[in-house]
């Protein structure tokens, strides 16, 4: 496995970092909890860099790059804060690509904006497809199929107010799974926006009633791939924004002198930035044996994508703490953007399941192998 970034990959990392560069988004995350109609609309900016067909085909026009090339894309995102599109569409084009869906062109080109309906596959606790509830602690059944209509609703949807396609995971009476392409304007589909915690982060309650689509030749396994490969977009943007955190905190604490001393030299603060370095690079390392995995070692890709979710949600939720902390008294106040990292670190633990679950899934798996040895 190699750990170092090929030429290509530098340069999409580096070409997302320039893009996002040039909109202040942590400025139009503060303005936006005011209005939400502050927040820039970054999609244009994703369809010119090409990132809307990062993983589609080159026959349908997309750049056909693996999932770890998405990682580097979240991870800059994740950086600036920035409320772009992409954690819901990028899963919803990997199963569209993957499912033959008929306008893969538009999918790759952005013309049409897909987002996948967020469905956790069965696990050995949770025997069933499940997917969010609007409210409590219990998962709501997945959408029911019958024939071709879907009927149910699937709370906390990243990105699906504005879709133009959604990708529904239904389940039919017999328990059999299947993947749609469902037109969003039709009649028996509404998109309820929502806000929580970030104002950067679009969300949706999406209700279906009797709702029609292109159904996808997906598999279970297949459709359960796009669960996992969300962990690890979610862990990437994190781990980004874990960056920023602790680069932030750093150059505070050199800056900031008390008693004649900068802050930083006190071990208190030196030892809490080592151990959001030490869990950055915890976080990174399993970010990578993801994407490795998700090429070269398909059946590992479910526990390093959730042992990399968890990993980087909790360094994520310590880091824009210590961001706070470590700023004192000014970086409780609105004064300071820290509490615009600690809104998104609360958000980003809870969506896809959230950071217990991801944990879960990571004992799951390991005590599945340690009996099957």
């Amino acid at each position: 496995m190699n750990l170092e970034l090929s030429q290509e990959q530098e340069f999409l990392r580096d070409a997302a970092r320039n893009a996002l560069g040039r909109v202040k988004t942590v400025e139009a995350a503060r303005e936006a909890l005011e209005d939400p109609g502050a927040r820039p609309d970054l999609w244009p900016t994703a369809c010119e860099a090409g990132w809307a067909g990062l993983i589609v085909d080159e026959e349908h026009g997309g750049a056909e790059l693996g999932a770890f090339d998405a990682m580097l894309v979240m991870i800059e995102a994740g950086r600036v804060l920035a409320g772009i599109e992409l954690l819901g569409h990028l899963p919803a084009a990997a199963l569209l690509n993957a499912g033959g869906y008929g306008d893969l062109g538009a999918i790759a080109e952005g013309t049409q904006r897909a987002t996948w309906l967020p469905t956790r596959p069965p696990t050995d606790d949770v025997p069933a497809w499940t997917v969010e509830a609007r409210g409590g602690s219990r998962r709501a059944p997945a959408v029911a199929l019958d024939g071709d209509r879907l009927s149910g609703t699937v709370a906390w949807v990243p990105d699906a107010p504005g879709a133009d396609v959604l990708v529904v995971i239904g389940v039919d009476a017999g328990g059999e799974v299947a993947a749609l392409a469902v037109d969003a304007t039709q009649d028996g589909v509404s998109v309820e926006a929502v806000t929580r915690y970030d104002a950067t982060r679009a969300l949706g309650h999406v209700t279906l009633d009797g709702a029609t689509g292109q159904r996808l030749a997906l598999d279970a396994e297949g459709i359960a791939h796009a669960w996992y490969f969300a962990q690890t977009l979610l862990a990437a943007e994190a781990i980004g924004t874990v960056e920023t955190c602790l680069a932030s905190s750093v150059a505070y604490a050199k800056e900031r002198f008390t008693f004649g001393r900068a802050i930083g030299s006190y071990q208190a603060v030196k030892h809490a930035l080592v151990e959001v370095l030490r869990r950055r690079e915890n976080a990174y390392s399993l970010l990578v044996y993801a994407g490795w995995s998700h090429e070269d070692r398909r059946d590992e890709f479910p526990l390093a994508a959730s042992a990399a979710r968890a990993a980087a949600s909790a360094a994520l939720d310590y880091a824009a703490r210590e961001l706070i902390s470590v700023h004192g008294g000014i970086g409780a106040t609105w004064e300071h953007d820290a509490p615009l990292f600690f809104r998104r670190a609360q958000l980003s633990r809870r969506l896809l399941g959230g950071m217990g679950d991801a944990t879960d899934r990571v004992a799951g798996e390991l005590l599945a192998k340690a009996g099957a040895v």
